[in-house]
This record gives structure tokens, sequence and C-alpha cells, in this order.
């Protein structure tokens, strides 16, 4: 792994230019299940910035995975599978429908280690979006490129999730909700609606849920319990995959002004785990 060449992607910056407009946002209240009335004239929901600054990609220039092909803004990481680990967000103040706005994208920090199951890179990209009155959201976004685990390597032991939640809802991850979430996010990564990619080519047993799906239905369900807070920062990590082919749980508990949030898997297992702060 030469990252001696990976450190010349360090600093590197790219910025766009995108407008807040209404048919993302009534796609993704109906792909929520929401009436679309309920987000069309409302400010920009927490997490729902990641409808904007779609990705696009010549089709000439996507891999076999049904990412960009590797280099580019990020670094040429040869491991085949990357993932969206997890993310840190501030939210600085409310984006609203019609406001144009900016993301500077810059990636801050790339870092290779062993695993488990082999090699590992972790790369850090922050966004700061602004409108045209200044900062309203900035995000570390943490991608993790992983080797493919031996046939013969043992599951990993499943971490319990915790059983206190204050609010709860069961997800049903069926095959369209993920086709359409990464319809809406322009997202062409196979391992989300090609099964016998995902099984046969990754060792998968079923489709992937999103991790920023997951991220999204917990603060959609934090938000549904307590309607009158406002969401100020939000921290979330994947801990392990859920697949198409079982429900999952959304749960959380508010203490004061800070919520714990987490999904819980069909065998109990943590999936991602989340805190987020409220205003």
């Amino acid at each position: 792994m030469e990252t001696s060449e990976w450190n010349r992607w360090l600093g590197h910056t790219v910025e766009a230019t995108d407008a807040i407009t209404p048919a993302p946002l009534r796609l993704m209240a109906a792909t929520l299940d929401r009436s679309p009335e309920s987000v069309e004239d409302a400010p920009l929901r927490p997490l729902w910035h990641w409808l904007y600054f779609l990705p696009g990609e010549r089709q000439s220039n996507i891999g076999p995975d049904g990412h960009p092909r590797r280099g580019g803004f990020l670094p040429p990481v040869s491991l085949p599978r990357r993932m969206w680990a997890g993310g840190r967000l501030q939210f600085l103040k409310p984006l609203l429908p019609g406001a144009k706005v900016r993301r500077v994208s810059r990636i801050d920090g790339i870092e290779a280690k062993e695993g488990r199951t082999g090699s590992l890179v972790f790369v850090k990209v922050r966004h700061e979006i602004s409108d045209e009155e200044g900062a309203a959201i900035v995000e570390e976004h943490d991608i993790v490129y992983r080797d493919l685990p031996p046939a013969d390597a043992p599951a990993a032991a499943a971490k319990a999730a915790p059983a206190d939640e204050q609010f709860s809802r069961e997800v049903v991850p069926d095959p369209v909700l993920l086709f359409r979430y990464s319809a809406l996010t322009f997202n062409g990564h196979r391992i989300h609606y090609d099964r016998s990619y995902v099984t046969q080519e990754e060792g998968y047993p079923g489709l992937i849920v999103h991790g920023p799906l997951i991220a999204t239905l917990l603060l959609e369900e934090l938000q549904q319990a307590h309607p009158s807070r406002q969401v100020a920062a939000f921290e979330f990590k994947a801990v392990s995959p859920l697949f198409d082919i079982a429900p999952f749980t959304v749960c959380g508990r508010l203490d004061g002004n800070e919520a714990r949030l987490w999904a819980r898997g069909p065998q109990g297992q943590l999936a991602m785990q989340a805190t987020a702060r409220l205003g």
C-alpha cells in the first residue's frame, strides 16, 4: 500500500454549487412514508442535504462496483470494498427551500491500518455547506476501504445493542426502499440493488442497507418522538451491516439535550450507534 502516494491527496479540495429544490424533498418524504406537503416549505431536515451536490460521473468512468473509478478527488486506494463508515455533523443554521448553496470539500486525513480480516484505509473528508448568508453545515465524512476477508475467516463476534430505548420503530428494508434511496442520492454502488453482485462478488447474504439511510432513519425517529426540538449536532458510526433479508429497529433515548441513538439488527446486534445534541 503506497501511503506516500496517497498523501499527495491530503488537502485536495473541490467546490460545488446547487440549489435546495423541492422535488428531491417531496421524493425523500415519499420514500420515508411521510407527507410530501410536510417538507416542501419547511427548513431542510437534518441529513437531507445528502440529496444535493450529487456525483455526476460519466458512465464511462464508473468502476465494476458501480462507484466512480479510483482517483480523482478521492485517493486511488485499490482495496476492493468501499463503505461510508460514519461521520460528525454540526448544523449551524437552517437551509431553506430555494436557497442557493455551495459546498467546499477537502481531504483531511488518510490512514492505513491492519484489521482482524486484513488491510483497512480510512479517508476523512471535510465538507462545509453554506448559503448566501454563510456556513450552515459542517460535516466530517469517514470512508473506509477494506480487503475481502479470507474465505475461512470466522465471523466477527456481534456486539449486543442496548435495550433501554425510550422510543423505537421497526423498519422493513425491502429492495424497493433501497433502490429509491439509491436513486435519490444517485448512488450507483451495486451492493444496494444488485443481488447477484453483492452475494457472489462480495459474499454478503443480501442487499446492504445504506449507512446514510440508517443514520437518517435514526434522526427521523428522534424528531418524531421530540418534534419541538432542533438537532444541533450529530455523530454516527456503522458497526455491522444490515441487509434486506430481515427487519431492523431504530431506537433512541433522550436525556436532557443529549440523545443516544442506535440501530438494532434482527439478532439483537448493534448495527449503528449515534449521538445527537439538541438545541
